[in-house]
């Protein structure tokens, strides 16, 4: 019995070897006569649905067993004019060596060189030149889609075809579209891996690019990527990765229609400003704003989606609340509320700035890209908030923006030891933008609102009540203060004034010429109340009443302030209550001119004191 068997051996080993002789003698020969010849070209035709041209013969390689096809395009089948859909240098395909000697061509996998993706379209809706329905891929959408109808929330998976498909490497890849009769770019120096190894399994992407000058990184997998392309629901992982920006979604998608999508977002970017820069190509007007961060359960299609759960982080303020965005058909819009402990209420003006921006688009973008082309209705609230040095509790807010009007409102806030609320209108609509400010103060302690603000001269230290009511042109303060109109009113309890000193003020009166307003020294001026009222007309607030009561004198004010010169042109009187000071038999009248930063004052002595 041994011999026998090692003969059986020897023979089995001969077998192998001959097999093996045959298989790398006769690989080559079958590859130059069957392969070569039109079939890889006809295999990539059908299943992708393009006219698929070789430009030279390719390059046959045994181990591993590769064809190198050289000048590759898949383009339409018009007859007149076929339009290219890729273009590639160079295609590296990968064989199975056992179905090349059955005759058969199959995939494992193609490496893509230099490839050119020509999209067409207009930003917004670029697609690719759809192939012809015969395609492989095509039937097996249609297949798919068959699927999905009967029973859409639960297709039969396994009744998905279940071809090989395997995996597509490109390297150094551009995706272009055609403006204006030329080529232009949209992603470029593009790399990355597609693996689908059957058309009813997983498939991935992985991809990295430049895409408007940022470098960007993509993951996107799907675990039925067929019930996808047929109109189905199926779960969908995505990431990208930018310095501008960073975003992930992990939940369920539906491509079909108006995408519907039902996940969890998440989303970060180190400044406002530079995302809408990068994505719109248009600058927002006012300071800086960043960081910004969403994370939410977003739900919806694309008229419409919730962000439920949101929690929003802006420029270092977070709040949680509920988010609607409705995109279409017309003006987009976000509606929303949000809470939160510690608001930036600095930050959240300058990106919802009733203004007009002062900055042009960046590289000429057209109006239509311009992020003022959105409507907003936000309500924010906030336990706690900042606007640049100024704290604020228990702060009621509101943005909104639509038809050419927007608005910026505190309704409520507690500072400065009192209550303020605040409100900016812009009108667009007109041929010009009309501004309206009003703001209003009660039991207001001035000294620390003088303070936060680096005040120091001429504001009293007292408790009040401000109110300021504007309406100007422009598109900044400055110049809605020049063309102003409307009333400024203030009433003051008991307090000081610091800056003023009424013996100072006799004893650099009764030396004649005018002196400035900062001779008066460090002293204060004790007053018991005091009221303002103006009125502003073209830019120029004329003073209704001014005075203030300190012992027994009364201190009055009249005349004009201009706001474009932020000049002074006021006269006063000084005069004892009831004769209970001598020295005032009459009013001593006196001058204040120059300009808000530098005003100086001319006293003119009465006739008692004169003779005195």
């Amino acid at each position: 019995m041994p011999v026998p068997l090692a003969r059986k051996g020897v023979w089995a080993a001969g077998v192998v070897v001959v097999l093996v002789t045959l298989f790398v003698i006769g690989l080559p020969l079958v590859a130059s006569t069957q392969i070569v010849r039109d079939g890889i070209a006809y295999q990539m035709s059908a299943w992708s649905g393009y006219r698929v041209q070789l430009g030279d013969t390719p390059d046959i390689r045994v181990w591993p067993f590769r064809a190198v096809l050289h000048e590759v395009s898949l383009s339409d089948w018009s007859e007149a004019n076929p339009q290219p859909v890729l273009e590639a240098e160079q295609v590296q395909v990968d064989l199975s060596a056992l179905a090349a000697l059955r005759g058969e061509i199959v995939f494992t996998k193609m490496r893509l060189i230099q490839p050119v993706l020509r999209l067409r379209g207009r930003e917004g809706a670029l697609r690719l030149t759809p192939p012809q329905s015969w395609g492989r891929l095509s039937r097996s959408v249609t297949a798919a889609r068959g699927v999905v109808s009967a029973a859409p929330t639960e297709p039969d998976t396994s009744a998905l075809p279940s071809d090989t498909f395997g995996e597509v490497e490109f390297v150094d890849a551009r995706i272009t579209t055609r403006v204006g009769g030329r080529s232009r770019d949209i992603v470029t120096s593009l790399a990355g891996v597609f693996n689908w190894p059957a058309l009813n399994r997983q498939a991935s992407l992985s991809a990295k690019g430049i895409w408007r000058g940022e470098n960007v990184t993509l993951e996107a997998a799907s675990s039925q990527p067929l019930v996808l392309l047929g109109g189905g629901s199926a779960p969908v992982n995505f990431s990208l990765t930018s310095t501008p920006a960073t975003a992930s979604f992990s939940g369920i998608a539906n491509f079909s229609g108006k995408n519907f999508v039902d996940g969890q977002l998440d989303f970060s970017a180190p400044s406002l400003n530079r995302l809408v820069e990068w994505t719109h190509s248009v600058s927002l007007p006012g300071t800086r704003v960043g960081p910004v961060t969403v994370a939410a359960r977003v739900t919806g299609d694309m008229s419409r989606l919730k962000f439920e759960d949101a929690t929003l982080g802006l420029d270092n303020s977070t709040g949680k609340g509920l988010l609607d965005v409705s995109l279409g058909p017309g003006r987009p819009s976000v509606v929303g509320t949000l809470a939160f402990d510690t608001l930036n209420l600095h930050a959240l003006y300058d990106t919802f700035s009733p203004f007009s921006p002062d900055t042009p688009p960046v590289g000429g973008a057209p109006p239509s890209m311009n992020p003022r082309g959105y409507d907003f209705d936000l309500r924010f609230s906030a336990a706690n908030a900042r606007f640049n040095a100024a704290n604020l509790a228990d702060v009621a807010a509101a943005v909104k923006v639509k038809d050419g009007l927007s608005t910026f409102d505190i309704s409520d806030a507690t500072a400065f030891g009192g209550t303020i609320q605040l409100g900016v209108r812009a009108d667009r609509t007109g041929g010009s933008e009309v501004v309206e400010i009003r703001m209003r103060g009660e039991e207001v302690d001035v000294a620390q609102l003088a303070q936060t603000f680096e005040v120091k001269q001429l504001v009293p230290q007292a408790r009040g009540t401000l109110s300021v009511v504007l309406k100007g042109t422009g598109n900044n303060l400055d110049t809605v203060l020049e063309t102003a109109e409307g009333s400024v009113s203030a009433t003051f309890g008991a307090g000081s004034v610091p800056g003023l000193s009424l013996e100072t003020f006799l004893q650099r009166s009764e030396e004649g010429d005018f002196f400035p307003l900062g001779a008066m020294g460090e002293g204060a001026l004790p007053i018991s109340r005091a009221e303002i009222k103006a009125t502003l007309s073209k830019g120029v607030a004329r003073i209704d009443q001014a005075e203030a009561f300190s012992g027994q004198h009364r201190i009055a004010l009249d005349g004009l302030v201009p706001f474009a010169s932020r000049g002074l042109a006021l006269y006063g009187t000084l005069s004892s209550l009831d004769g209970a000071d001598p020295r005032f038999e009459s009013p001593l009248t006196f001058f204040v001119g120059g300009s808000w930063s530098t005003p100086f004052i001319a006293s003119f002595l009465s006739p008692a004191r004169e003779g005195r």
